[in-house]
This record gives C-alpha cells, sequence and structure tokens, in this order.
C-alpha cells in the first residue's frame, strides 16, 4: 500500500465525517470531478472496495483517528 497525499488524507477526513463528494467539492473549493479523482486514489492505494471500507481502513493504518 502506497503513501497518501496530505489533500488524500482531508479528504478521507471528510469522507469519514460523513461528507458526500459534492460536499466535499464546495468545502475544499475543488470540482466534484477531482474530489472523485482523488477518492478512486485512495481506494486504489488502500485497497479498499468502497467508502465504508475505506475509513475502516484508514483508521487501522493510522490515518483516521477519533479526533478528525
Amino acid at each position: 500500500m502506497q503513501k497518501i497525499s496530505e489533500r488524500e488524507k482531508e479528504i478521507l477526513i471528510s469522507i469519514s465525517n460523513g461528507l458526500t463528494i459534492k460536499q466535499i467539492a464546495k468545502r475544499l473549493y475543488l470540482s466534484v470531478n477531482t474530489i472523485a479523482s482523488h477518492r478512486k486514489n485512495l481506494v486504489a492505494k488502500l485497497g479498499a472496495a468502497n467508502s465504508p471500507q475505506l475509513v475502516r481502513i484508514g483508521f487501522k493504518l493510522g490515518y483516521l483517528s477519533l479526533n478528525d
């Protein structure tokens, strides 16, 4: 598994907080396509099949904490 970027971590935290791709895009002033691309990269890098698994792996690998 590859290391994730700071932007990807920011998006992973937003996903773990229940935000949609559209909400994340608005919050970060980025396009929905950019956020979708980052999410796709996260899924590939962390070997997840979906967002809940992405969050679970994020916690397991230390990218997320209960304070996020």
